[in-house]
């Protein structure tokens, strides 16, 4: 090992930053001499996923993996919402920036895992250097996405052939798995309730099984919104049952939210930060939520999640074996699209009691 100034330096250790001091030796004063966590890299791995949040969330079960694969590898994390990923399981979580580029161009990987199609990540995978390579690359010739192997090709062609998409059977974690070589075999989601923060949940009711009702989907594709008719029946039949709902959403949800609390009386704290809200979601004993960043929240939670979904491949989703999914009676004719080819999207023939009966049978009294 080198040696600055006659003193012994490991920059082969996980815990060696190079530009601050590291941990052990904050915490503990240890030098590298004779440090007693010296953790020597076997494996240099990066993952390029950038976003979007519920993307990435779903990602994380492949740290489990290569966890176990390679126990003694650095992982890097290359993304746009760093504040999401579980840090204490990653070595090294980089926010997509010029600084972050230009200082992953000058190294060199064992293994690269990029799980993105955006052009800026198709760049990355080919610009920077690593032994193997899984994922999309730009094609060299026409500058699209590309698959980087064979193990990517399923995956590829599922999202630019909505034919193929519709035919697929493989949920979205276990399609990733064997874009990177893997077998999935049940891994779980890897994330931070944030229970240590200590947060103030005393308005939340105490008496019988919360429900938590995630009321919105996002603007990009509108055809997933249930009306204010459907979240006031449903909030009445749990209500009756003896469960406690309580209505969940950010600014995009907060005036329907106000109207149902208003409507019903049902639980409603109001809106909080990213952080702050996971740990919410994480008081709940089950989650309503149709397929949006709530969704991949209650899944890494562990939540009995009751799926409402329409437009998009029910197989893609894995809900390891803890709740429902539920879908309209009418067969759904707008795969992947925002607005209705009808005029009314059939979520509006999803009956409330339907998903009702879906939470009685996750979550029963």
């Amino acid at each position: 090992m080198p040696e600055l100034n006659g003193i012994t330096v490991h920059p082969d250790c996980r815990h060696f930053r190079g530009d601050i001091p590291c941990r052990p030796n904050k915490e503990h004063g240890y030098q590298c001499a004779n440090c007693p966590v010296y953790a020597p890299i076997e494996q240099r791995i990066l993952i390029i996923k950038l976003g979007a949040i519920g993307d990435v969330i779903r990602t994380t079960p492949l740290l489990r993996r290569l966890r176990q694969e390679f126990p003694a590898a650095k992982i890097t994390w290359l993304t746009l919402t760093p504040a999401i990923l579980p840090a204490g399981e990653i070595d090294e979580v980089l926010k997509l920036d010029l600084p972050a580029v230009l200082h992953l161009q000058q190294r060199e990987f064992d293994l690269l895992f990029n799980l993105d199609k955006d052009k800026e990540a198709c760049a990355l995978h080919d610009s920077i250097r690593a032994h193997q390579k899984f994922g999309y690359r730009l094609h060299p010739e026409y500058g699209v996405a590309w698959p980087s192997n064979a193990l990517a090709d399923h995956k590829f062609l599922t999202g630019v052939f909505n034919e193929l998409s519709l035919q697929n059977q493989k949920p979205y974690v276990q399609e990733i798995f064997e874009l990177c070589g893997f077998e999935f075999t049940g891994e779980e989601y890897v994330f931070d309730t944030h229970q240590d923060k200590g947060y103030d949940w005393s308005g939340l009711p105490t008496t019988g099984l919360r429900i938590g009702l995630n009321t919105g989907c996002g603007d990009r594709w509108t055809t997933r919104l249930w009306s204010d008719e459907k979240w006031v029946t449903l909030i009445g039949e749990l209500q009756q049952a003896g469960y406690t709902p309580v209505l969940l959403g950010g600014l995009a949800e907060d005036e329907r939210n106000q109207r149902l609390h208003a409507a019903t009386g049902a639980a409603y704290l109001g809106t909080f930060p990213l952080e702050q809200f996971i740990n919410l979601m994480y008081q709940m004993d089950a989650i309503v939520t149709q397929v949006t960043m709530a969704m991949h929240i209650s899944i890494a939670l562990r939540k009995p999640t009751i799926l409402m979904n329409n437009i998009f491949n029910p197989y893609e989703f894995d809900l390891y074996g803890r709740g429902q999914l539920v879908q309209p009676d009418r067969q759904c004719v707008c795969f992947y699209r925002g607005t209705c080819k009808l005029g009314i999207s059939c979520m509006e023939e999803l009956p409330a009691e339907k998903v009702f009966a879906a939470v009685q049978a996750s979550v029963p009294l």
